[in-house]
């Protein structure tokens, strides 16, 4: 069979591994000439031979023991395809149909980049392969998108970037004295990872008010064990050095729900709610879109309904509630979908809540799922206007899911209220493989809830705890008062879905030097407090359909264990949070840079089945690249 050379741009992301005797790894996605998945291909490492076989939606994970630099997919009625996978994390390759008739032999030119193609290249945001005719590649100006449209380049200098995001001011240190409480809701949202790979991945580094440091530490799961009795919820903690400072200590919580069997969940009524304006039509925006909510269907079942509502210059029904058992017909509609026009947002939102409410289903999981780029700009689109109905909404037990793509005119900062005002979780979906993550491997963590207003109260105990700073949740702080007040909505927790927060304390005793000693304080109004106990957890929640909250408490007696020597659990969170804080520029950051995080994350990786963390670890080190980049140029 002859070879078809696929052609590429290198990024500085390199791949990632898993075990140590296996510590490279690639993934991809393979599909045919229409962008079908292609299952049960054959994806070997050319070097050593390392193989890996695609799922049914055409995803692979590939590990070696070496640098992955050129791989080869095979599969029966199918052309042999080659591919250089030098500098990649992920790669889309589609491959052509055997042909009967004697084909030109083609040149090899793999691993090599196209000097008229480069800068054009540069600016695409998804890291995809071209499959092209090497003869007459020069004069090719468009390319196939992974649902087998085409999309013409755009000039560098015609993009407009109109991306936006809500300011964070970073949580300062609270005197312990003045302030013992600290109350924040839960976040459960995995956005901002998703999208910070997104800017790495193209080379640069991301906006400072992208990088929410909370959400960036819970796109990884932990091993936490499962809740055993009544409450749905389990809480852990753990105290150690902190990297940035060896005069602090972090305190890690973790919060665990309990697992529950697909088979075994609530019925679902869910709304798919999709953009299809015109700017949709991007092939990291709506094709990628149709491919992800095609995996979700596939996760329902036969008592589960599944409703369209799309729009653009006005919003539309698109496929009545429809049984998950007839999965064909539910394809043919996501496959009907097309983007035009401008975005009557507000609109489609009420028509889908609309639609929801007609198709209630007590005691079930019933939800909005809105998937978009956020850029709302035609009818009732006010951040109030929808804030108001989903808030309504949520009251009758109907949540919201937002799904974001895209890029360049991407409106992080609504629907991250969006989907906070609606109980729900936001994800940023840069690939195909983000959606898998998302919507499958996570299908009951971010679809189904087990609990809701889920709130956090650490108290701190002044003997033993003079300052202290929550890392992240800037935008999920309560007063303390709210804590016991039912009315005031929080975080929603899925099946098997875990939460992890850290503080940094100064220790009593240890000077900031941001404030003087308290002249009038008396001494032994400290030591008569208790002084074994470091501070004591408080998590209030309700039942999914409840309205009255549980309290649960949790006492973490004073202790420190040496970074070196804590669980991998508190040690990687760490380095995420260390990373965030880098990305930052944090003034926290204190001792930290780079490599002495990356040294950290090296100790953590843990198990790491779908390699999460080894990804990871090689975005910080792209990172710190790029920051050395940036700051010569300065």
């Amino acid at each position: 069979m002859k070879k078809l050379i696929i052609l590429f741009v290198c990024t500085l992301v390199a791949g990632a591994g898993i075990a140590q005797t296996k510590k490279h790894i690639l993934k991809g996605q393979v599909t045919d000439v229409n962008g079908n998945p292609i299952e049960k291909a054959k994806v070997s490492d050319i070097v050593t031979a390392d193989s890996a076989r695609t799922d049914e939606s055409g995803i692979f994970t590939l590990y070696s023991a070496k640098e992955i630099k050129s791989i080869e997919v095979e599969k029966n009625g199918f052309v042999d395809t080659r591919a250089s996978a030098i500098g990649l994390t992920f790669l889309k390759i589609q491959m052509q149909p055997e042909r009967k008739i004697d084909e030109l032999e083609l040149p090899d030119r793999t691993g090599c980049v196209i000097p008229e193609l480069e800068e054009d290249l540069a600016i695409y945001e998804t890291q995809e392969v071209m499959v092209m005719d090497a003869v007459n590649f020069k004069s090719a100006r468009s390319k196939t998108t992974p649902m087998g449209a085409t999309m013409a380049w755009n000039a560098p200098n015609q993009n407009v970037n109109t991306e936006s995001y809500s300011e964070i001011a970073e949580n300062d240190f609270h005197i312990a004295s003045n302030e013992p409480l600290s109350t924040f809701s839960i976040d459960v949202d995995r956005a901002a990872y998703s999208n910070v790979r997104r800017f790495i991945n193209n080379g640069q580094l991301p906006p400072a008010d992208a990088v929410r440091v909370e959400e960036m530490i819970n796109y990884f799961d932990y091993d936490y064990e499962t809740p055993k009795g009544k409450d749905p919820v389990r809480i852990f903690t753990e105290v150690s050095k902190a990297p940035w400072n060896s005069e602090h200590q972090l305190l890690h919580i973790g919060i665990k729900a309990k697992d529950m069997d697909i088979e075994n969940l609530p019925a679902s009524n869910i709304v798919f709610l999709f953009d299809v304006s015109g700017s949709m039509s991007a092939a990291n925006k709506l094709p990628l879109l149709k491919s992800s909510m095609k995996m979700l269907v596939q996760q329902m079942r036969k008592e589960d309904k599944v409703a369209i509502v799309v729009y653009a210059g006005a919003a539309g029904l698109v496929l009545e509630a429809t049984s998950g058992a007839e999965k064909q017909k539910i394809y043919n509609a996501i496959d009907n979908l097309n983007a035009g026009g401008s975005t009557a947002g507000g609109a489609g939102i009420k028509l889908a809540y609309q639609v929801a409410v007609d198709n209630l289903v007590k005691d079930g999981n019933n939800r909005i799922v809105l998937a978009t780029d956020g850029d709302f700009n035609v009818g009732a689109s006010s951040d109030n206007d929808m804030e108001t109905l989903i808030e309504s909404k949520r009251n009758q037990g109907v949540f919201l899911t937002v799904l974001g793509v895209g890029m360049g005119n991407y409106k992080d900062s609504k629907m991250e209220i969006l989907a906070d005002k609606g109980n729900g979780n936001y994800a940023y979906i840069d690939n195909i493989t983000e959606a898998k993550k998302t919507l499958v491997n996570e299908f009951g963590g971010t679809m189904f809830a087990v609990a809701k207003d889920v709130k956090i109260q650490v108290e701190f105990n002044p003997a033993n705890v003079a300052e202290y700073r929550l890392i992240g949740y800037e935008n999920r702080l309560l007063n303390k008062e709210d804590f016991n007040n039912d009315k005031k909505d929080a975080g929603e927790m899925g099946v098997g879905h875990v939460v992890t927060a850290l503080y940094e304390i100064v220790p009593f005793g240890k000077s900031s030097n941001r404030v003087d000693p308290l002249k009038y304080q008396r001494q032994n109004q400290l030591e008569e407090l208790l002084t074994d106990e470091l501070v004591t957890v408080k998590l209030r929640y309700k039942e999914p359909d409840g309205e009255k909250s549980q309290l649960m408490t949790h006492v973490v007696e004073k202790s420190e264990t040496p970074i070196d020597k804590a669980s991998t659990n508190l040690k990687w969170s760490a380095s995420v949070a260390g990373f965030g804080m880098l990305l930052r520029d944090s003034e926290k950051v204190g001792e930290l840079n780079y490599a002495s995080n990356i040294k950290l994350a090296e100790t953590a990786i843990g198990k790491d089945k779908e390699g999460y963390r080894r990804e990871c670890l090689q975005l910080m080190k792209s990172a710190e690249l790029l920051d050395k980049s940036s700051t010569a140029q300065r």
